[in-house]
């Protein structure tokens, strides 16, 4: 892959334990297999293999080649770098309580984080390429520039979580983002690695209220069935975004691209569209485009 975040010169560790979805994974990786989450958008054939290895793995699973970490060893790896990033690469930090830590910049890539603690951690600038961070707290953190390069966050809590400036393409299904800043996100799907197939941000079934994506790149994005109510999308670009059958009340769309987009069934009820372009959305079925403010708009029927 020829991608500035992601180093293929490492082969990752592999994983053993439980999966709750079934996918091809290369060679290079552990093949996971088990119960495809409803409503989730996995395709399976010709996906990049960190978007494959799903949630599921339990925190106590066995993570071959992954070193197991105390909180202590994790605070004196952080003191021991002294002015360069701390280097927590393929660390095994499950279940920890690292609540409040400066990580200053840390490498995580490929760290495995499920069920840990990180509730109003400083992460500003840290790496998590191929991480995992299945049920993660991290609810007030400060992630401002993080890369986040197909990370698996599943049911990851980042309740108004600071993720400013962000490099973001994940999986986030079933997260929490109520009240989160994602302002400046470049969250657009990868379109350099296409012979891997779409790596893309999902953000299914989340509860994402109040959220504030201003500003930023969430183009080829899906955010189906997830509750974005008053969540605020000004001047964002959504292109090919798709949002079926998500709960879209009283949000607010002004100057956001929209072209293309897939708004079916979604509620989009008080929403606000003034000046958006939504030139090709698909509305089929779409609730309360009627009582939505729509001055400006392109597209619309």
């Amino acid at each position: 892959m020829n991608n500035p975040h992601l180093s293929t010169s490492d082969s990752l560790p592999r994983a053993r334990g439980k999966a709750c979805s079934l996918d091809s994974a290369s060679d290079s990786f552990p093949r996971l297999r088990g119960k495809v989450r409803k409503g989730a958008s996995y395709s399976t054939s010709k996906i990049v293999l960190p978007l494959l290895l799903v949630a599921g793995l339990s925190f106590a699973a066995e993570w071959e080649g992954y070193e197991r970490l105390t909180r202590e060893q994790v605070l004196e790896r952080i003191a021991q770098a002294k002015d360069q990033p701390p280097d927590l690469y393929a660390k095994n930090l499950s279940g920890l309580d690292l609540s409040d830590v400066d990580f200053k910049s840390a490498n995580l890539s490929a760290a495995v984080l499920n069920g840990a603690k990180l509730s109003h951690a400083k992460l500003d600038g840290a790496k998590f390429n191929v991480s995992f961070l299945q049920g993660t707290d991290l609810s007030g953190a400060s992630l401002r520039k993080v890369v986040f390069f197909s990370a698996q966050l599943q049911e990851a809590n980042l309740s108004d979580a600071n993720l400013a400036d962000a490099r973001l393409i994940g999986d986030l299904t079933d997260a929490k983002l109520s009240g989160a800043r994602l302002t400046n996100v470049n969250a657009a799907a990868d379109m350099k690695n296409q012979s891997m197939g779409l790596m893309r941000t999902n953000i299914v079934s989340a509860e994402a209220k109040g959220a504030d994506f201003s500003g930023s790149d969430f183009s080829r994005s899906n955010m189906s069935f997830s509750d974005l109510s008053e969540a605020k999308f000004v001047a964002t670009k959504l292109y090919r975004a798709d949002f079926s059958g998500a709960r879209l009340v009283d949000a607010d769309f002004t100057g956001a691209d929209l072209r293309e987009a897939s708004l079916i069934d979604a509620d989009v009820s008080g929403a606000k569209f003034s000046n958006a372009d939504l030139t090709g959305a698909n509305l089929r079925g779409v609730i309360g485009l009627d009582a939505a403010t729509t001055i400006g708009a392109k597209g619309l029927p």
